[in-house]
């Protein structure tokens, strides 16, 4: 079973992540099929597309845009899924749907996609509890190692271009490698931000 162009893939658990563990209580965040926000955008690959000559293989998990598995309600209250459902618990995926794929238990990011980590509002006179714009990048790729920029840096980037995705209980912005104007050097006094909830997702 292959697409031609296409990837198939299946959740890799549900299409939701509205569900949290607090102790031994599970609690249900979002009841609304359409916020884009608790889609699940973990998956894994079924099926690799005939024209497809990369390294993602069968059995990879892949984080992916959130519509492939966000379903909808039609003009008469009708729920309804997405357009890249196949069958069952099978969705078709294009390649730029696909962000990062995990290989040999590393995670690689795709073409000029980036993920990177928020750190902490340090300044004292800031209600933020984390530095806007401001973060660490954890995966990057080729296109920004050959600007200088790898693995570790403190980098600035543009407002309104990050996609949040909890990758391994760490919550990340994914953004476009064109979307990182600055890179910092480290004060000293960086501290990483991840609220206590991406670990129960």
């Amino acid at each position: 079973m292959n697409s031609i162009y296409s990837f198939i893939v299946s959740p890799k658990k549900k299409r939701y992540n509205n569900e949290i563990t607090i102790g031994d209580k599970t609690l249900i965040t979002n009841s609304n099929v359409e916020d884009h926000n608790l889609v699940s955008k973990q998956a894994v690959v079924i099926s690799i597309p005939l024209m497809y000559k990369g390294d993602i293989k069968i059995g990879d998990e892949v984080m992916i845009h959130h519509n492939i598995f966000r379903r909808w309600y039609d003009q008469r209250g009708n729920q309804r899924n997405s357009s890249q459902y196949f069958r069952e618990d099978l969705y078709f995926c294009n390649i730029d749907q696909i962000y990062l794929y995990k290989n040999k238990s590393k995670w690689k990011a795709l073409d000029d996609r980036c993920f990177v980590k928020p750190i902490k509002d340090t300044n004292e006179l800031s209600a933020d509890i984390e530095r806007k714009h401001v973060g660490i990048l954890k995966i990057g790729n080729s296109l920004l190692e050959a600007l200088e920029i790898n693995t570790g840096d403190l980098i600035g980037f543009k407002p309104g271009r990050e996609w949040e995705f909890i990758i391994d209980d760490e919550r990340l912005y994914c953004m476009k490698s064109n979307n990182i104007v600055i890179k910092y050097e480290y004060q000293g006094n960086e501290e990483e931000y991840n609220p206590s909830w991406a670990r129960s997702c």
